[in-house]
């Protein structure tokens, strides 16, 4: 279970960095939504790829799709919602209030839909320990942000 954390690490250190060349590409181009675009594309690509490398790309059937629950489709706009924050907000605010505010907010609500077992994840309550934890992560952001 290991490699999933480290995965998990190089999933966050990929998040810190990716605002940087995505919001470089939009000033640079004079085109943000260009860059945005790219940045699908691109994504998509790979996926494309990693998926007919790996041998697992395939699409479902119909009957599975009809059975999917109907925010489960919705994943596409919050992506570009995260795509477009770091097009005009991460290069205003700064990589570091910018990645702390994105993953403080990301953990505390990942508490709440951990706690009422929301959008698919298993229940998880939210005791002391990870409230406390969410707090510390505001102080946190706000020193970050401050100073």
């Amino acid at each position: 279970m290991w490699y999933l954390y480290g995965f998990a690490m190089l999933a966050g250190l990929a998040n810190a960095i990716q605002p940087g060349p995505n919001s470089t590409l939009a000033k640079s181009s004079t085109q943000p939504f260009f860059a945005g675009l790219v940045v699908v594309v691109v994504s998509g690509n790979v996926l494309l790829v990693a998926g007919l490398v790996t041998g697992r790309l395939s699409m479902p059937s119909h009957e599975q799709a009809a059975q999917v629950p109907w925010w489960a489709w919705c994943g596409g706009v919050l992506g570009a919602v995260m795509t477009l924050s770091q097009l005009f907000i991460a290069p205003r605010l700064g990589a570091a209030p910018f990645l702390g505010t994105l993953v403080t907010v990301g953990v505390l609500a990942s508490i709440a839909l951990d706690h009422y077992g929301l959008v698919g994840f298993e229940v998880h309550h939210a005791s002391i320990w990870r409230v406390l934890g969410g707090i510390l992560m505001v102080a946190g952001v706000a020193l970050v942000a401050i100073f």
